[in-house]
């Protein structure tokens, strides 16, 4: 399955499915929304193509949606996944690609970008992440996979955080693999 990957950070899930062995998943394409991540250099250490594509650099965040789903289209990708990717897909994009997201939280609870810190706030025992299909919503779209994380005592948001990427990694990898091999989503 020919994959476009979008990053904002260090890349950690991209290099999951790069490692990901005999996973029947191609990366053709990464993508991020600011310059100097590791993702896009971990992208071209191995050969992909990268692009970088940002907000300010367009007059309406409606242009840059629509350049966004331009880079993305010529690489032609049977999927998208939007691998630690911090910005919200708008309807351009989304009426052009099928994507899915990961999400450091047990989805519905804590969604946006501090669901981490959310949960720690609220005391929970139990959290973990969530791969989920990308919707117009904010981390709405219906639900894939998910993986449960036991909070500690004396986690803080970096360490519970950390371990919460460890299985995100593996599910995102585990989800990938199985809709390659089960194409009915499309």
């Amino acid at each position: 399955m020919r994959l476009a990957v979008l990053v904002s950070g260090s890349g950690t899930n991209l290099q999951a499915v790069l490692d990901a062995g005999d996973a029947p998943l191609e990366v053709v394409v990464v993508g991020a929304d600011r310059d100097g991540t590791r993702g896009v250099e971990r992208a071209q250490e191995h050969g992909i193509p990268t692009f970088v594509c940002r907000v300010p650099d367009h007059d309406t965040r409606a242009d840059w949606d629509a350049a966004l789903a331009r880079l993305v289209a010529a690489h032609d990708p049977d999927l998208v996944v939007s691998a630690g990717f911090m910005k919200v897909l708008g309807p351009a994009f989304l009426e052009a690609f099928r994507v899915v997201n990961t999400h450091p939280a047990l989805l519905p609870s804590f969604p946006g970008a501090h669901g981490v810190r959310d949960a720690l706030a609220h005391g929970v025992k139990v959290t973990g992440c969530t791969c989920h299909w990308v919707d117009a919503g904010v981390d709405t779209g219906p639900i894939i996979d998910q993986r449960a994380v036991r909070v500690e005592d004396g986690d803080d948001a970096a360490s519970l955080h950390e371990r919460i990427k460890e299985q995100e990694r593996g599910m995102l990898v585990d989800v990938l693999t199985r809709l390659a091999q089960d194409r009915s989503w499309r």
